[in-house]
């Protein structure tokens, strides 16, 4: 599992393949079966190994901050493993391993003790989640904010048709300067004020 791990977070998902993870462990691809039924099994356990790395915030006073530190702890965990989105995101069978799904539990468990209904709780477990892999998705690539090895934003500028894009070339520079962690804790911020508001409108008496 440690293999495809290694294999998962330096060349992609596509490149975790039975004869892969045998050449990383120096024997052949038939006795990795000897040990795993499958591929399937060895992605199962590398989402496992993954979930194993997950930090657990201490609880706090306030179930925000508690749910900020989860959300940060997600973060870290999604940055370290990129590709690990891509792994979840194409899953064909649910996760089954109590291991796996103990970070999981505790995000739903911060969430309900908010005060939110059960479908509330899904539903912004489903929303701080994608929002989690948005970011790290989107931090990792140059789509928005360009890259090293790009063209700079003047340069960048200079390439696109200002009469049709004006917002775009005059917010560039914003955007490819971006401050990664104030990006991200604005957007966290939008979305536990707003869960917190939605609980104490339903705690205020009509």
């Amino acid at each position: 599992m440690e293999a495809a791990l290694r294999i998962l977070d330096e060349e992609g998902l596509e490149a975790v393949t039975m004869r892969r993870v045998g050449r990383e462990l120096g024997v052949e691809a038939m006795s990795l079966y000897n040990h795993v039924e499958d591929k399937e099994a060895i992605l199962e356990g590398v989402t496992e190994l993954v979930m194993s790395e997950f930090a657990f915030p201490e609880p706090s006073g306030e179930w925000v901050e508690t749910a900020r530190k989860g959300a940060r702890a997600w973060r870290d965990l999604f940055r370290k493993h990129p590709n690990v989105i891509q792994l979840m995101a194409e899953r064909k069978h649910p996760l089954t391993s109590v291991g796996a799904l103990l970070p999981m539990e505790a995000a739903l468990q911060i969430l309900r003790s908010a005060g939110l209904s059960d479908q509330e709780t899904v539903q912004a477990f489903r929303a701080l989640g994608g929002y989690l892999m948005g970011s790290v998705i989107l931090e990792s690539g140059g789509m928005i904010a360009g890259s090293e090895t790009g063209p700079s934003p003047e340069e960048l500028a200079k390439m696109l048709p200002p009469d049709e894009l004006p917002n775009f070339i005059s917010l560039l520079p914003l955007l490819h300067e971006c401050d990664l962690e104030e990006t991200f804790e604005f957007g966290l911020d939008l979305i536990l004020e707003g869960l917190k508001a939605r609980v104490d409108r339903a705690r205020t008496p009509s």
